[in-house]
């Protein structure tokens, strides 16, 4: 493991390898066990989508490994003036001992990865959120012991989470169910690799992905960079909102995923998000604690 790109990269022992780091990091970290694996490294951050729980998560994680973060934004970089990304890859090389970017193209992403010399972690593009699914699948594996033969319903758009929540899941052992209206469905390369698993479902009806459900995971209608489209797909997604009556359809006490931001009253409704906050926002936690896993794994010398 080079690289965290995009999780169809990686394989089944690849993932569960950083799970179980990932749970001893936070076992660590909640009984104050020093960590300090990445003493003296470097992480450069590039952001050209802003973030909440990227920048602090990452920032976080690498002060408490030992090292440090840089906070990179377009305007900071000569790359948003129109330098090559792989002329700023080759620079960066020499500097850091890794990267993380936040942006738009999966390209971009792979261009580092291709000219620098460095780890390259995906933060997160249109294509893909690696970071965050890892987290999710902590997340469920905390509750559940186990992620095979759990069915994860995904209710919304198919867009970069839908691709990567996908390749997680079913390289996991996990079933996918995912209900997008036609029009929002996912990646034409995810669904290649879906096909013919007999874990995976695609629909248009939320109700019956959602039937016997362990998991029930949705995202914000409109992401960023989409907010001209925002009128639209408000009208394509109705009926597609988890609430009471699509909770109904899962199974008893089953768990509720987001990877925030929430718009209350779109996608999710006020009361089935407070019902489900504390594991909301454990999920949100475990961004911290995958990510931290990550980066030992890509910059520490652990393979």
């Amino acid at each position: 493991m080079k690289h965290l790109l995009k999780l169809l990269d990686l394989s089944s022992e690849e993932i569960v390898s950083i799970l179980d780091l990932a749970d001893q990091l936070k076992y660590e970290k909640k009984n104050n066990i020093p960590h300090r694996l990445l003493e003296g490294k470097s992480l450069g951050m590039i952001f050209q989508k802003s973030s909440t729980r990227t920048r602090v998560s990452f920032e976080t994680g690498m002060y408490q490994l030992g090292g440090q973060a840089l906070f990179l934004s377009s305007r900071d970089l000569q790359i948003g003036r129109g330098e090559p990304v792989q002329d700023t890859a080759r620079v960066l090389s020499r500097y850091l001992d890794g990267i993380m970017i936040r942006t738009f193209a999966q390209k971009e992403v792979e261009d580092l990865a291709e000219y620098g010399s460095i780890p390259i972690i995906n933060g997160l593009t249109d294509f893909c959120h690696p970071c965050q699914v890892l987290a999710d699948l902590m997340t469920i594996r905390e509750k559940y012991a186990s992620l095979d033969g759990i069915q994860l319903t995904y209710i919304g758009d198919g867009n970069n989470m839908a691709n990567s929540l996908i390749v997680g899941g079913l390289k996991t052992g996990m079933k996918v169910h995912i209900a997008c209206p036609e029009g929002y469905q996912p990646d034409p390369t995810v669904l290649e690799f879906a096909k013919g698993n007999p874990n995976f479902m695609l629909t248009t009806d939320p109700m019956e992905a959602a039937a016997n459900a362990d998991v029930v995971y949705t995202d914000t209608w409109a992401s960023m960079g989409q907010e001209a489209e925002k009128e639209a797909r408000a009208k394509a997604f109705q009926g597609y909102q988890v609430n009471d009556t699509l909770m109904a359809a899962a199974h008893e006490g089953a768990m509720v995923q987001h990877c925030l931001p929430a718009y209350r009253g779109q996608e999710i409704t006020d009361e089935v998000f407070e019902a489900h906050a504390d594991e909301l926002f454990e999920e949100a936690e475990n961004r911290l604690h995958a990510q931290k896993a990550v980066m030992v794994k890509l910059m520490g010398g652990e393979q």
